[in-house]
């Protein structure tokens, strides 16, 4: 194991918050007890967050993001397979996040220089259903903030209706976009396709997640794990 695998398997160990022994370490990664200290060492002197002595254990006291370290080809293919997907069936603000994610992956990912310059996908998605597109980024980010939603729907019969909704998560069905909500007007879950939403703005109003509101309490009343 290289050096390098061995300190991200070290901190993927000691991330959960409970002391690891230096003894206990050694043994899941088959190396000496003096070769752990000298890893310890190295990550603390990095600025890891690494709590802890020799002989008492070891733990993180707070959560540390790293580049990536190593990818295989198969990886790497379905990291370019994903982000291809993306680029077809996202709104302008992903396709953009996923280009430069690639770009960065490019720039740290082990056998880089040994990947093929075509990965061999090609992703073309029959969607006439754009115009959903534009309310995308509104709606991702009043997920991510927790703030409520005025939109104006039209059914699939034409009915139209206004609502006050809480967004609470996207979904892809290889067709259409839908988005799982708590709408106020019915007092109950209900899912709407982005294409078919005409209006979509800002309330200005926040929400806090209540019992029988949030999107774990809809997955279990539709028995999806």
């Amino acid at each position: 194991m290289r050096r390098s695998d061995r300190l991200a398997d070290i901190i993927e160990i000691v991330k959960d918050g409970r002391l690891h022994l230096a003894r206990d370490l050694a043994e899941t990664l088959q190396v000496s007890v003096r070769t752990i200290y000298r890893d310890i060492d190295t990550l603390t002197a990095s600025g890891v967050p690494i709590d802890g002595e020799r002989g008492v254990g070891y733990m993180l006291r707070e959560p540390v993001f790293l580049p990536p370290l190593s990818l295989s080809l198969t990886e790497l293919e379905a990291l370019n397979l994903g982000m291809a997907i993306v680029g077809e069936v996202a709104d302008d603000d992903l396709k953009a996040a996923a280009r430069t994610l690639l770009s960065k992956v490019a720039e740290t990912a082990s056998h880089r220089r040994n990947a093929p310059k075509n990965w061999g996908f090609g992703v073309y998605h029959r969607m006439p259903l754009r115009s959903g597109f534009r309310h995308m980024p509104l709606i991702r980010a009043a997920i991510r903030n927790r703030m409520t939603l005025q939109i104006t729907y039209r059914a699939l019969g034409d009915e139209v209706t206004r609502r006050i909704i809480r967004p609470l998560q996207t979904e892809y069905w290889g067709q259409v976009w839908t988005c799982t909500t708590w709408c106020e007007l019915r007092d109950a879950f209900r899912v709407f396709r982005i294409d078919r939403i005409q209006d979509c703005a800002e309330t200005g109003t926040s929400f806090v997640d209540e019992p029988g509101k949030m999107i774990e309490d809809y997955l279990d009343s539709i028995g999806t794990d």
